[in-house]
Formats: C-alpha cells, sequence, structure tokens
C-alpha cells in the first residue's frame, strides 16, 4: 500500500503563493473521510475567494471537488442533484473517486463576456460568471493538480421542433440558411449553467439575513449541509437543484449593444407541457411562440434568447404539481378558474416558491442592459428583471389561438390577478373566472376497461390488461 501523502506545510503554500500566486494544492484519500465540518478544525485552510472582483486571478476559483476537502472554499457539490448518482457510480464500481476531467477540450465555441455585472454581487450572486473560464482564467491552478470543475458549459447545436416546421410550411418563418434551415432546423449557441450561490448576496435579496437563510435552508434539507451551520467562513453554496440553459438565436456578441434589437423569454421547466405536449397549461405554447419570435429577430440581425429554468412546478416539484391537477379536477364545481390559485395553496401552502429575485443573473452574465420583447405574462419576472437596471421596451402577448382549450382556466386565472396577457385577454372579470372551467376526467368512476373479479366478498375491479 503506498504511504500517505502528506499535505504541504504552511510555509510550502506560502512559498508557492509567492512564486506564481497559486496555492500547492492538498489532495484528500479517497479512502479517507476528513471531517471538515468547522472552521477551526487542524487543517482546515480554504482557498480565499472575493467575490464580484472583476479579475478572475484575484477572485480566486471556485473549489468545490472532494479531492481538495480540507481547501474547498464552497459547500455543497458540483452537478446539483446528479451529484448523488455520482456517489452511486463510486459506490458500484463504476467511476474511480480519484478521477480527474481532461478539460483541455471544453472551452467555450464562442466568446462570453466579460461584463460589467460580473462584478458586481447584486447582478451576479446565483451562478459564477467565471464557470466557463476554468481552463483559461485557471490554466495554471489545473496544472499544479487542482480539480477545478466548470460550472458552464458554452457549444452551439441545431434544434429541430415540429412548430417551426409548421411556422415555415404556413410562411410566418422562412429560411435563409443561417438562423433557419428549410427543414425548420435553427441554429443556436447555447450555454448550460449550474447554480453558484454567494449565500451573503442571496439574503439580502429575500430580504433576510444570511444566518436565517442558513438556518433555512440547513432545516429544510433535513440537516443535508451542516456546514451551512457550522461554517460560517465558506460564503459559496452550490445548492443541489437543477440549472438553467440558455439558448441564443442570432449573434451573441450583438447582446450587450442596446441599439441591436433583442427579444427574450425566461421560461421555467414544465416537463408535461414543453415534452410531452400536455394542454393544461400554456406553457410549450409560450415556449415556442418565443423561438419563432426569437428567429424572427435573429433574422433581422438581431438576437433572441430563451433562458430555460429547471423549475418544475413553480420550483414545487413535478409530484406536487399533479397532487395539484388532482385537486382541481375533483373540487366540486369541478376545474375552474376562480379557484385556481387556492388548490395550489390547499396542496402546497404557497402559491410559488420561484420568487424569481435569482432569475436575472443570467441575463446580466450575457451583457443585457436592454430587451426590446419580452415574451411573458409574468410581473414577478418583469419587475425582477426591470429593479436589476434592465430596461424592457415591449411586452410581447402570445396569440389567443395558441392556448389550449384546457388551459383557459390558468391564462384566465393569472390575467384576472394582474398577470400581463396583452389586449387578447383584455377585461377578465370575476363573472369570466366563475364560468371558465376546465375539462372533466371523471378521476373517481369506474372505467370501461375494468371486469369484476371474485365471489361477492371479494369482488374487486381490475384491468382487462392484467388477466
Amino acid at each position: 500500500m503506498a504511504p500517505p501523502i502528506q499535505p504541504p506545510t504552511k510555509k510550502q503554500r506560502t512559498e508557492s503563493n509567492e512564486s506564481d500566486g497559486v496555492p500547492v494544492p492538498e489532495i484528500s484519500q479517497s479512502d479517507y473521510v476528513n471531517l471538515t465540518s468547522h472552521s477551526d478544525t487542524f487543517g482546515v485552510d480554504p482557498v480565499p475567494i472575493s467575490w464580484g472582483h472583476p479579475d478572475p486571478s484575484v477572485r480566486g476559483p471556485v473549489i468545490c471537488t472532494v479531492r481538495h476537502s480540507a481547501q474547498r472554499n464552497a459547500i455543497g457539490a458540483h452537478s446539483g442533484s446528479y451529484c448523488i448518482y455520482t456517489g452511486l457510480a463510486v459506490a458500484a464500481g463504476k467511476l474511480n473517486p480519484d478521477y480527474v476531467p481532461n478539460l483541455k477540450l471544453t472551452s467555450p465555441v464562442f466568446n462570453i463576456g466579460p461584463h460589467p455585472g460580473w462584478a458586481d454581487p447584486k447582478k451576479i450572486a446565483a451562478m459564477d460568471p467565471f464557470g466557463h473560464l476554468t481552463t483559461n482564467c485557471y490554466g495554471t491552478w489545473l496544472d499544479k493538480g487542482w480539480d477545478i470543475r466548470p460550472t458552464i458549459a458554452v457549444t452551439k447545436a441545431h434544434i429541430d421542433l415540429p412548430e417551426c416546421r409548421e411556422a415555415v410550411q404556413k410562411g410566418r418563418l422562412k429560411p435563409d440558411g443561417k438562423i433557419l434551415m428549410p427543414t425548420g432546423q435553427s441554429i443556436v449557441a447555447k450555454a448550460a449553467i449550474e447554480p453558484v450561490w454567494y449565500l451573503p448576496e442571496i439574503a439580502r435579496r429575500f430580504g433576510t439575513t444570511e444566518s436565517n437563510l442558513r438556518q433555512a435552508i440547513f432545516r429544510m434539507t433535513n440537516g443535508m449541509y451542516p456546514e451551512l451551520i457550522t461554517r460560517p467562513d465558506i460564503k459559496i453554496f452550490l445548492p443541489p437543484i437543477g440549472g438553467l440553459t440558455v439558448y441564443i438565436w442570432g449573434d451573441p456578441e450583438t447582446i450587450p449593444d442596446e441599439d441591436i434589437e433583442l427579444t427574450c423569454r425566461v421560461h421555467d421547466e414544465c416537463n408535461g407541457s414543453d415534452v410531452f405536449g400536455s394542454d393544461i397549461c400554456t406553457c410549450r405554447p409560450y415556449l415556442t411562440h418565443a423561438i419563432e419570435e426569437c428567429i424572427k429577430t435573429a433574422q433581422k440581425g438581431g438576437c433572441g434568447i430563451v433562458i430555460y429554468y429547471r423549475k418544475e412546478g413553480r420550483s414545487l416539484g413535478e409530484v406536487t404539481k399533479y397532487l395539484v391537477y388532482n385537486t382541481r379536477k375533483r373540487q366540486e364545481g369541478g376545474d375552474s378558474a376562480d379557484q385556481y390559485f387556492a388548490c395550489t395553496e390547499q396542496v402546497a401552502g404557497v402559491q410559488d416558491t420561484r420568487f424569481q429575485a435569482l432569475m436575472p443573473d443570467p441575463l446580466h452574465f450575457l451583457g443585457v442592459t436592454k430587451i426590446h420583447n419580452f415574451i411573458s405574462m409574468s410581473d414577478m419576472k418583469y419587475n425582477a428583471i426591470v429593479n436589476t437596471g434592465i430596461k424592457i421596451v415591449n411586452r410581447i402577448e402570445i396569440p389567443k389561438e395558441l392556448v389550449p382549450d384546457d388551459a383557459q382556466v390558468e391564462i384566465t386565472a393569472k390575467v384576472f390577478h394582474g398577470y400581463n396577457a396583452g389586449k387578447a385577454y383584455q377585461g377578465i372579470g370575476e363573472k369570466d373566472l366563475k364560468s371558465t372551467k376546465g375539462r372533466e376526467y371523471n378521476y373517481d368512476q369506474p372505467s370501461n376497461d375494468t371486469i369484476d373479479v371474485g365471489d361477492d366478498k371479494t369482488k374487486k375491479s381490475v384491468s382487462k390488461d392484467s388477466k
């Protein structure tokens, strides 16, 4: 068995810092658990980080890998909730816990930034603006043996949506061979972004103290992250939540130019509608309408942006969302617009946990200062964006014919309670709220596809398919 690797002495770390500014990494042993749950534990020496500094070499890298447990400057783990699968891969013997990724060919395929917002925590505190520049900004660290992971990946792609093919067939979209192909495919630049939270600013945005924020997260995750309580010296947190993806049509370099038209939608995930076409909400119609508008803007020399957040079910989760659906359909009087929000509160205790306080950060990451066409009916999103200094010129409504029949409950309820759906839905009153009903599913009625089995004492209904 190889002798244990001795950590560098403080003198060695100091000498290294004096020579190139990069400390010597301490490599944690994968078969040894080193508890670093308290800041005064022997050997704990987190790499300093100055969040908001414009120079990445001064700001410092985010260190949140198991390879440097004593020198981590972030709580949590990379890849959000997927970190659990990494643990499964190690447990199953499929992944070496000491493996360090080869990042040689992973650098961004197009340039983003730097932009002024990168140096302002009030504009960016929910992601690392240098997260895509690991090999560029921290190459010296990597060469010295540090395991630093990107939290942003930047690439390009073709996307193929049936709605875009239909728009080409009907003449709403015209292929140009550059942004839109004759097949209906469009060319996009895109970036995947993992959340990286600077806790002091996150607390400020939610109107609370950092201590209270830490305690609330610790409590509601059943104590999953004790360092939130015991390590107040660590200000960075990689939460176990979904990230976001940015899709860009047109030249990303034009985004900061306020004279060049910019169309934008910030979209929160809805798997049922976005992927499978469920017609109980307006999510996919809004998304595809926004993509069509982004393509048109890009073809005129502007730029279109769709930011896709993983905030399923208003960040309440898909299970909660489906429980709400059942409540809506089973309530007395059926699915009605006047009880739309009440049903969510009945199940979840709150209408919405997205809040949108963190939502504008990727816009500042991209250098957005002015949005000419904002495709959203949400005042929460609108207000969150403009409150960070971004100007919005026009709000683009969804065409009424794109709203599915069963989604009339949703849009009627939202408009009545102040959402901005444009001229098409002006004038909705209490009468409309009470009269707008959703589809009846007869959840509690026996299906025609069941048969009775057993004698009179044990008779029960089972599916014909189970016979």
